[in-house]
């Protein structure tokens, strides 16, 4: 977005009052700007992925009822115009929203580090006891993961079915790889009625390190949950299948994905991830227990979550919004993904089932 937009877009926050922006870490799906101005600092969102005003109007009522909360760690707080509104349009006839949060000091955590994984768990197991109990009187207004014909309009099965079998030329060198992926929607969407009758609330949905911060002074204590745009009513069990998806460590964190790449050479070699994903189920199991059935259903959905990337970017390809080489990328995450989770699949599960039982 040319500066002049972004000028523009600060003035309606700040009327002729001086200000610097700065670039900084960002993601795949929006523009992230960093802004000082009146002594405070704050993070600009340009929202990218979508001109939907019910989205942001959702998801920043939750951020508001849970700023209430006595959480252990911050959330993302939106600036309130004298209107009240916490959103507004971008000044260039793009269509799109912008906003501002209030910056949150921190780091990026590495969860494939054990003892991080286990403060990343009592994290995501307080967020996901908290949002339990969040009311909003504006509806969610993204559908849950296993309904995925909702939940991407520009991906209805028949296209994905299409693209995989006779692939444009710049990815038949992918062709196993998409008959993989095939295969594995094909067997997701038989499985998939067994999800609607799980225990559902509102879930983050999309938890992974770029999505976190880490205390500045204490890389094994979480400071922040970041990134609620995906916010949603799922399957509770949704929740901790998206982060026991990324330690296994062989996708981009994208998905209905926040981005940042991590590597798996990094996770694969030394076998940490056996201990990281045992602290990250202790961690969480103190703030929230499963269902049988719930913990069951965790591995196939971590297999919804790396299916659910292949599927968002190749979206974003149909739409326009990213280019061939990101798509291919995505693939080969999305397929060798799926392989570490066949290898790990007893293990996890096992894993999975020390979740059961009461509160």
């Amino acid at each position: 977005m040319p500066f002049d937009a972004f000028d523009a877009l600060l003035e309606t926050f700040f009327p002729g009052g001086a200000r610097n922006v700065e670039t900084g870490l960002s993601g795949w799906n929006n523009t992230t700007r960093y802004v000082t101005a009146g002594g405070n600092r704050w993070v600009l969102r340009v929202y990218e992925t979508h001109r939907d005003a019910d989205k942001i109007r959702f998801e920043h009522a939750v951020l508001l009822e849970l700023a209430r909360r006595n959480l252990p760690f911050a959330v993302p707080v939106p600036m309130r115009l004298p209107s009240g509104a916490t959103f507004v349009p971008v000044p260039d006839g793009s269509g799109r929203f912008g906003c501002l949060f209030r910056y949150i000091e921190g780091n990026r955590p590495d969860s494939s580090v054990p003892r991080v994984a286990g403060a990343v768990g009592e994290a995501v197991g307080a967020l996901c006891r908290e949002l339990s109990a969040v009311k909003v009187s504006v509806r969610p207004a993204y559908a849950p993961y296993y309904e995925m014909d909702a939940a991407h309009p520009s991906c209805p099965q028949e296209r994905i079915e299409a693209f995989c079998a006779s692939p444009p030329p710049a990815f038949r060198g992918q062709r196993a790889e998409l008959a993989m992926l095939a295969e594995e929607l094909r067997q997701f969407r038989r499985y998939a009625p067994k999800l609607r009758k799980l225990p559902h609330q509102l879930i983050h949905g999309d938890v992974n390190d770029s999505n976190l911060l880490a205390a500045a002074d204490d890389p094994e204590r979480i400071a922040a949950v970041l990134d609620f745009e995906f916010c949603t009513w799922d399957a509770r069990a949704m929740e901790p299948a998206v982060v026991l998806s990324g330690l296994l460590g062989t996708e981009k964190r994208s998905g209905r994905a926040s981005a940042a790449a991590q590597s798996a050479e990094a996770r694969e070699v030394g076998g940490d991830w056996e201990e990281a994903v045992a602290s990250f189920v202790r961690g969480f199991g103190r703030h929230v227990r499963l269902t049988e059935a719930e913990a069951e259903a965790i591995v196939p959905l971590m297999t919804l979550r790396k299916l659910d990337v292949f599927v968002h970017f190749l979206g974003r390809l149909l739409d326009g919004v990213d280019t061939e080489d990101t798509l291919r990328e995505q693939i080969d995450s999305a397929a060798a993904g799926l392989e570490t989770l066949r290898r790990r699949r007893g293990k996890l599960a096992a894993r999975c089932r020390e979740l059961i039982g009461p509160p």
